[in-house]
């Protein structure tokens, strides 16, 4: 019998996600939809021949019977549609950031447990292909123990309205670099322990943006635990392309994960301007196979019975991060871990 899922979010990424079940993994059934936006649930839904069609979650609960959602919709809605899915016994994958403070992000994982349902965070770089044979390489030692992470994401257009508020996003840190957050902790293998950051909105005004919070620019360091370095950039819109790599120095070597071209195609049809090397255009492009990678992971996690690799407590420690990075570049000062954990415990 294939594991019914309730597609919750129309937008960009509800659609990406909509379109890898119902073309790239079997033996499951894409049985609902919902976005609060009549025009874009419906939209959506023709695209991808959904016929059940809901303005909310509770609607969906009483009119359908499904086994799982998926949570694609804005930062600050994830805490509440995961403890009325987990409430009624639907497993949870949910995109990053997995939520705005520490005590939303423990709400989720209590009622989860509460629930008995498993609980997926949406860092598809730990099914990336690259990344994957990345960790493996340095968790087998060939290159040493890891000494400093570096990564980046860069994305090429404007995040939506919502994203660029600090009180409904947290800002480009979290909604952008959630994935550098939990890379650098997962090629570590160290949680996070000071933090120091700094922003700056350079192209924003010039893009007709005026909210007084809004930056497009962050450049993040790191100490960790096990007293290793990190360090990580942001840039959102950066106009180029879409941008996502990584750096690992250990004390035998060095790794590098990713690659600017989005193809190896050359290209030369001007003198002016020389040789063209196509970017990735988009994040979906860049790590198509991890998307579906990650969501075969969680419905596998479902039909055996097992734990997610990527759950709860990793999508808090980004969080964690994000606040101890907000509160930094707000105060212009390092910003212990112990000092976000401690308010929030």
């Amino acid at each position: 019998m294939p594991i019914r899922i309730c597609m919750i979010g129309a937008g960009r990424v509800g659609q990406m996600h909509s379109n890898n079940i119902l073309h790239s993994i079997p033996e499951v059934e894409l049985i609902a939809l919902v976005d609060p936006s009549v025009e874009v649930l419906n939209s959506t839904a023709d695209a991808f021949e959904i016929q059940n069609r809901f303005l909310s979650l509770s609607a969906a609960l009483n009119a359908v019977s499904f086994d799982a959602v998926v949570i694609t919709s804005p930062t600050f809605t994830h805490k509440d549609l995961t403890l009325e899915a987990s409430a009624a016994g639907k497993h949870v994958f949910c995109e990053k950031p997995m939520a705005l403070s520490l005590k939303d992000c423990d709400a989720m994982i209590e009622a989860a447990n509460r629930g008995r349902i498993f609980l997926q965070i949406g860092f598809m770089r730990r099914f990336d292909p690259e990344f994957v044979a990345a960790k493996t390489r340095i968790d087998a030692g060939e290159i040493g123990e890891p000494m400093l992470v570096k990564s980046l994401t860069h994305g090429p257009g404007l995040p939506p309205p919502w994203a660029r508020k600090m009180s409904t996003s947290n800002g480009m840190i979290a909604e952008v670099n959630s994935h550098c957050w939990d890379a650098v902790r997962w090629m570590m293998n160290s949680n996070f322990r000071r933090v120091y950051a700094e922003v700056a909105n350079l192209k924003g005004t010039g893009k007709g943006i005026t909210d007084p919070e809004f930056y497009d620019n962050a450049i993040v360091t790191i100490k960790f635990e096990n007293d290793g370095l990190g360090s990580f950039s942001g840039i959102c819109p950066c106009d180029y392309g879409y941008d996502a790599r990584m750096e690992i120095v250990g004390t035998k070597g060095i790794l590098q994960i990713g690659d600017l071209k989005g193809q190896s195609v050359l290209i030369c049809n001007n003198r002016d301007h020389g040789l063209v090397i196509p970017a990735y255009r988009s994040w979906q492009q860049r790590h198509e196979q991890a998307y579906i990678a990650e969501m075969k992971h969680f419905l596998e996690c479902i039909k055996r019975g097992s734990q997610p690799c990527v759950g709860g407590v990793d999508g808090r420690w980004a969080v964690a991060g994000v606040l101890a990075a907000t509160i930094s570049f707000q105060q212009t000062r390092p910003v212990e871990l112990q000092e976000i954990l401690k308010e929030n415990a």
